[in-house]
């Protein structure tokens, strides 16, 4: 029975947005430019212990769409879960906080984007896969180097 109590746990508890964002500060008028927008898409991730062995893992996007210097609309959003993850050891819970909850997130930020610009009267913006393998490597990999120094 003891050796139950200490096998691996990794369940999501809950998924949900946690902040949403759109603006458009120069429409109507900027709806009316026929030039191509230049759209900056930056990611960022975050997780956080809420409770013993439960954790909050979020994933945000900024979407900035222009023409010329103007602001056609900008979105924020980020989506947020909760994830319950016991008996790891600890350098296997900050990988799966890195990349197995942001892997499992990242598709509803993806939808939730493309819906808002839709629903904003835009073409749905499809945000590309993220390779969060990858991501966290090359974090690891800084962090070492800056210890390193």
């Amino acid at each position: 029975m003891a050796e139950q109590d200490q096998s691996p746990v990794f369940q999501l508890q809950r998924m949900y947005l946690k902040d949403l964002s759109l603006e458009q500060p120069n429409s109507p008028q900027i709806l009316l430019e026929q030039a191509q927008p230049q759209v900056d898409i930056q990611l960022g991730m975050a997780a956080e212990a809420i409770a013993d062995g439960v954790f909050e893992a979020s994933v945000t996007a900024t979407v900035t769409t222009k023409v010329g210097d103007r602001t056609m609309f900008l979105i924020e959003a980020k989506q947020a879960g909760i994830f319950e993850i016991r008996n790891f050891p600890e350098d296997q819970v900050q990988a799966i906080l890195g990349v197995v909850c942001p892997q499992t997130i990242y598709p509803y930020l993806r939808a939730i984007v493309s819906d808002v610009c839709t629903r904003a009267g835009f073409p749905p913006i499809l945000l590309a896969e993220v390779n969060f393998q990858a991501m966290f490597e090359a974090q690891q990999q800084a962090q070492a180097g800056n210890g390193a120094n």
